[in-house]
């Protein structure tokens, strides 16, 4: 007994032990550097200063994280439209082939998300795999433009981070009990109106969840605008990328970085509390 508390207590020390030496520590470090000034012979120069954060202030910035949080919404919105019917034939499929389709689902996890932005490269370049059917279906006459537009940058977004929409619905659409949708329609609803009075509102913790978790990583994936964008689409993980390694201004790329984190911290707030106030109205 005494050896396999010691052997939890190990265990979990040496967890707490690797968070702080590669999590907490380095972001320690972040949060001051961005109180630094840039220095001239070295990245940083101690001397407290505010100047890096009031310069995310100017409007270039400000315009640049407004453009990064539209894109990111409708990418969210793009991968709810997309996720929710294919979660609900997900979870209304039998169960003998439900495994199946989540196995499909979970694939794309397999790969390296930069290796898939490529392979989309090739998809939806002018000699690509898209165009070429339009070509030989005579549907087109000449080859559509589609790399480095924002339609590629939304394709990427969407095709990286429709599983992590997909896995809440799924999750929220298996616990809406049939018998509920059985009383709507007893009680004179349609399948419209019972989607939106009893589905909606069952699931509205599934359509938080997947919103987040697709809506944060948007923010920060710079290698899609990069690839598919062709640096045209600058997203808040780009401007931070070029702090550190372009432009070596490493406070303001710190002050950046912390802010956004401060932003997504406070972004997971208002999702904990939607959450539970939806489960509240839900009870009776």
């Amino acid at each position: 007994m005494k050896n396999n508390t010691l052997f939890r207590r190990l265990l979990i020390g040496a967890t707490w032990a690797w968070m702080a030496l590669l999590a907490l520590v380095p972001y320690l470090m972040l949060v001051g550097a961005s109180f630094f000034e840039r220095g001239t012979d070295t990245l940083v120069r101690p001397g407290l200063t505010l100047s890096n954060y009031l310069h995310l202030l100017s409007p270039t910035v400000f315009t640049m994280a407004a453009d990064s949080v539209a894109l990111a919404a409708v990418a969210a919105l793009l991968c709810l439209l997309v996720g929710y019917p294919f979660a609900a034939i997900l979870a209304h499929a039998p169960a003998r082939i439900q495994p199946l389709l989540l196995l499909l689902v979970m694939i794309p996890f397999w790969t390296n998300s930069l290796i898939r932005t490529y392979a989309l490269v090739m998809l939806l370049k002018a000699d690509g795999v898209v165009n070429s059917l339009l070509l030989h279906a005579g549907l087109i006459a000449e080859p559509l433009r589609l790399m480095y537009t924002p339609v590629a940058v939304f394709i990427g977004l969407v095709y990286t981070l429709l599983p992590f929409m997909i896995l809440p619905l799924y999750a929220a659409l298996k616990t809406v009990d049939p018998q509920l949708l059985e009383a709507g329609r007893d009680l004179g609803a349609g399948r419209v109106r019972n989607f939106l009075h009893i589905t909606v509102p069952l699931t509205m913790p599934g359509i938080i969840a997947g919103t987040m978790l697709v809506f944060l990583p948007a923010l920060g994936m710079f290698y899609i605008a990069d690839i598919l964008g062709g640096a045209r689409t600058m997203l808040v993980g780009n401007y931070i990328r070029d702090q550190f390694l372009v432009f070596r201004d490493i406070p303001t790329g710190s002050a950046a970085s912390v802010t956004m984190t401060v932003a997504m911290g406070l972004l997971l707030v208002l999702h904990h509390l939607a959450r539970r106030r939806s489960g509240k109205e839900m009870l009776p």
